[in-house]
């Protein structure tokens, strides 16, 4: 049973064309996870649209226009499992277009799996998805070194290890401990090492794709910090009252335990007690991170809670800020951001403009040295310190102190513009 399972969240990332699709085809293909007749459909549909040997990406590109594209555009979430764990594949777009998908993806996976295509190694995206999943908060990677049967690199070890040196580097260089990173040399499109070994790289003694995923560590469920449980909804069930539901972050919560909702329709915070937890249906007798649980509650209103408020505890109240310090990286902003810009903030489940205040810092995005103080604005691909003062109150903590209630993706007309984590903040006394 798939839900008895340690569920582990995997993020795809990559360089558009570099073959994440691909992988992920062939990794569903051969563990059974896409029958032969599906795969034998979407071969059919690659060659009427001229697009032989995307029949695997196709798995993944649901959409009519990433096919004729061959491009992927949403994020696509699968499911497989393996003896070991229950997974989500999350195949994140690598066309630079699409990178505030990425965001969401990588902002919810546990692992990533970065797709390097052999024959051109480190490119842009590589680059921009590496320091982003480090950001993120994306602690375990695993590197498939990709297309290694196309003709010029021909299954060569030394192209391999040249590729491997390349990204160590890079990988090294924003932040990761190289020794606990994998690197798999694989060929997608014929199957080389994704889901069984290969007879064509006899040089290679390492674990496959799929035995690499298998051997990653399960996340940690911080339990042990306070209770966090961002408000998704709220309902009015006859009969039982009012329930909010939600994902807890971290902490645990058990039925008659008090509680505190804020900011809360007066922003000084909302008390009451919950009665039942809810998972699937079914009455639990305690809600931990990664639950998905709606809570039937006593002493709240419906009009007292809504969506990006924050459940906790008494002894332990949610964090409202007045203002915040963050580590900001822009993306896709159309110009340049300057103090006074106001886009929404998207921080667990609320939504909530904000405005920088100041640009403290502009830092190197690979490696996080200041290159400018105060400077006048940051625009595509730089990274910075910024202060920013929500217009609302909000609920964001400290990613030294609860960094899961830490990130946030910044958007403005429609488009994620930057992403970053909250470094600091001053706090809302409520009364």
């Amino acid at each position: 049973m798939a839900k008895d399972k340690t569920h582990i969240n995997l993020v795809f990332i990559g360089h558009v064309d570099h073959g994440k699709s691909t992988t992920v085809g062939r990794l569903l293909f051969d563990t059974g996870n896409v029958s032969e007749q599906v795969l034998r459909k979407l071969k059919d549909k690659a060659q009427q649209l001229g697009k032989a040997g995307f029949e695997f990406a196709y798995v993944m590109d649901n959409l009519k226009e990433e096919q004729e594209r061959g491009v992927t555009i949403d994020l696509a979430h699968k499911k497989f499992e393996t003896d070991k764990y229950y997974f989500t594949i999350i195949d994140a777009p690598g066309h630079k277009d699409f990178i505030k998908n990425m965001i969401t993806g990588a902002s919810q996976a546990d692992a990533a799996v970065l797709v390097v295509a052999a024959n051109d190694g480190v490119n842009a995206q590589t680059r921009e998805h590496a320091y982003l999943s480090k950001v993120l908060g994306v602690g375990q990677m695993i590197v498939a070194v990709n297309k290694m049967d196309i003709k010029g690199v021909e299954y060569s070890e030394d192209r391999f290890n040249k590729v491997k040196e390349e990204v160590s580097k890079l990988l090294q260089s924003v932040g990761y401990k190289i020794d606990a990173v994998k690197f798999v040399p694989i060929a997608a499109l014929p199957g080389d090492n994704v889901a069984k070994k290969t007879e064509n790289m006899s040089w290679y003694s390492g674990p496959c794709l799929l035995e690499a995923i298998n051997d990653l560590q399960p996340p940690e469920k911080p339990t042990d910090l306070p209770l966090r449980l961002p408000i998704q909804d709220v309902y009015n069930i006859t009969g039982i009252g009012v329930v909010p539901v939600g994902r807890v972050e971290t902490g645990t919560l058990k039925p008659g335990e008090k509680i505190i909702a804020v900011p809360g329709r007066e922003g000084k915070g909302v008390h009451g007690e919950c009665k039942s937890i809810e998972m699937h249906h079914e009455s639990i007798p305690v809600a931990e991170p990664g639950d998905n649980v709606g809570l039937s509650v006593r002493g709240i209103g419906k009009k007292d809670v809504a969506r990006g408020d924050v459940i906790g505890k008494p002894d332990n109240v949610p964090t409202v800020a007045t203002e915040f310090t963050a580590q900001i990286v822009v993306l896709n902003h159309p110009s340049v951001m300057t103090v006074g810009y106001t886009p929404v903030f998207h921080i667990h489940t609320a939504q909530v403009a904000c405005r920088i205040e100041a640009i403290e810092k502009k830092l190197n995005p690979a490696t996080g040295e200041v290159l400018e103080e105060n400077p006048d604005f940051i625009k595509n691909g730089d990274a910075a310190i910024v202060k920013i003062k929500p217009v609302q109150p909000l609920v964001i903590e400290k990613k030294s102190d609860i960094p899961q209630m830490a990130n946030f993706a910044i958007r403005d007309s429609g488009a994620t513009v930057a992403a970053g984590m909250c470094i600091d903040l001053v706090a809302k006394k409520l009364e």
